[in-house]
């Protein structure tokens, strides 16, 4: 698998291709836009680029259990599209071999099936593998 960084939504733990992720920001201002999937929190200048912010919670349809004044933004690329989501915290920057992957398990609560690629073991922690492109599909 390779490096990874690890984030965090309500306490449970995610992780993405470092190789996707181009930066971790503070939150910026961020300008609604209309007509827009009640996940896309709106767009953002971010150093003279203006990107879609996604709220990776709303995406999920994970409920917001606590207001966290310390969210951070990843902003990542997929295809050619940079987008910034929003996360409670970005943790780590982990190496996980291939044999401490297994694949997504039949029934996961926290979110839907087809956004995780597997699940990675590494001592106590378990981390939702996620797949960018899936999660950004309707965005492109």
């Amino acid at each position: 698998m390779g490096k990874v960084i690890a984030f965090q939504l309500n306490g449970k733990e995610y992780a993405v291709p470092v190789h996707q992720v181009l930066a971790i920001e503070k939150l910026h201002h961020i300008t609604r836009v209309p007509r827009t999937p009640a996940f896309v929190q709106g767009v953002m200048n971010l150093r003279g680029v203006v990107i879609p912010v996604i709220d990776l919670k709303k995406r999920f349809q994970i409920e917001t259990e606590t207001q966290n004044d310390h969210e951070k933004m990843m902003i990542v690329t997929v295809n050619d599209l940079e987008v910034g989501l929003v996360v409670d915290a970005a943790t780590d920057v982990l190496d996980i071999a291939s044999e401490n992957i297994e694949p997504q398990p039949e029934i996961v609560d926290t979110v839907k099936s087809e956004f995780i690629d597997g699940v990675a073991h590494l001592d106590q922690r378990l981390l939702m593998l996620l797949n960018l492109e899936k999660i950004l599909t309707p965005l492109s």
